[in-house]
């Protein structure tokens, strides 16, 4: 699907909600719909806007530090800058657009833009229209095209964890081999880290999202990397639990159990089942073994130009899984004092299964 397409069929829900227009201010949605793949550099700094009108040809609003590069990559949309700032544009555009009604993402729009939109829109006689996912909605399903790119980021993804599983050895700090998957990365093609890369030994394993530090990397204890890319766009996530040395009897109870659930929400996934049947198999397994309390986070997350978005396997999510959603299985056992176990691929959903993306089997099956 191609970004007039996209924009295509955002402009038909426009219609059919009576909103004239959308400003889109979202870094993963203004990409998705044009091509424009600045990012913003902080929560109050923009790199533009997409201004898509029900009817007629979509605008890149934009300034002039991301003016040549807004015209090579939508170069088949309008560049129109801001010099004055975005609201003073917008007073002048939408009127001559005739947008009476102006729609927003506003689960990306700052409070203080709002306001100023909204004194914008009084002045000049525009309703606004707080939304919530209208672009995502269409982000949900992958053509085969966007597959294709996440496949790429997952196989580049697993060619830096084997280079630098290689390498790891006790007595390396967690913030060293942090450091060296992220140079890796690069040094391999990547565009960037899809987050920042979690490695976290023995006891600071029983952290989900811990922070790699100086904690050295003992032999016999656990060892988690969380790790993912960016490949032209589209993200990849992957994490891998293992011990260098022989693992001893608890170690294989737990990292056994997780694999276990994980092989079972695999098995489940397929068109049709909801995210919450999914998640819920995984989390039974665990619950049965008595360590419920200690898979504390949804099994998976949808990934593609972010590495966290919808679909979110969560049991508070009971929509049913469709063809072409991405998503991540990846369930954990975290007790504090001795470590943790957490074991993730990235799949897509298929009409009769799902598709595995990853290759890598290093630390599944014990």
């Amino acid at each position: 699907m191609r970004c007039a397409e996209r924009t295509g069929r955002i402009q038909a829900l426009l219609r059919r909600k009576k909103i004239d227009g959308l400003l889109v201010s979202q870094p993963e949605n203004r990409r998705y719909l044009s091509g424009y793949s600045a990012l913003d550099h902080g929560i109050g700094e923009s790199s533009g806007c997409l201004l898509i009108p029900a009817r007629g040809e979509p605008r890149l609003l934009t300034d002039f530090r991301f003016k040549l590069q807004a015209e090579a990559e939508a170069d088949s949309l309008s560049v129109v800058l801001y010099p004055k700032g975005l609201p003073a544009l917008l007073k002048e555009m939408l009127p001559d657009l005739k947008i009476r009604t102006l729609g927003f993402e506003s689960e990306y729009t700052l409070y203080s833009f709002a306001e100023k939109l909204k004194v914008l829109a009084d002045k000049i006689g525009v309703r606004l229209v707080p939304t919530t996912g209208l672009v995502e909605m269409l982000r949900l399903i992958k053509d085969e095209n966007e597959i294709e790119r996440i496949r790429a980021a997952v196989a580049l993804n697993e060619q830096v964890f084997a280079e630098v599983y290689r390498s790891l050895a006790p007595g390396r700090t967690e913030r060293e081999i942090a450091l060296l998957i992220e140079s890796t990365m690069r040094r391999m093609g990547a565009q960037s880290p899809s987050f920042e890369t979690i490695v976290a030994a023995g006891s600071n394993s029983a952290l989900p999202h811990a922070v790699p530090g100086p904690v050295i990397i003992e032999q016999h204890r656990p060892l988690m990397i969380d790790m993912g890319l960016i490949l032209d766009g589209y993200c990849s996530d992957m994490t891998r639990t293992f011990v260098l040395g022989a693992p001893d009897d608890r170690y294989l109870e737990i990292h056994r159990l997780v694999r276990r659930a994980q092989l079972a929400a695999l098995a489940a996934i397929r068109e049709g089942v909801t995210a919450a049947a999914v998640d819920k198999i995984a989390r039974d397994i665990i619950a049965e073994a008595g360590h419920g309390p200690a898979f504390g986070h949804s099994l998976g997350h949808g990934v593609g130009l972010a590495v966290h978005e919808e679909p979110r396997l969560s049991a508070r999510n009971g929509k049913k899984l469709r063809a072409g959603m991405v998503v991540t299985v990846e369930p954990g056992i975290y007790i504090p004092g001795w470590g943790g176990v957490r074991l993730e691929n990235m799949v897509v959903v298929r009409e009769d299964g799902c598709e595995l993306l990853n290759n890598n089997t290093t630390g599944l099956d014990l």
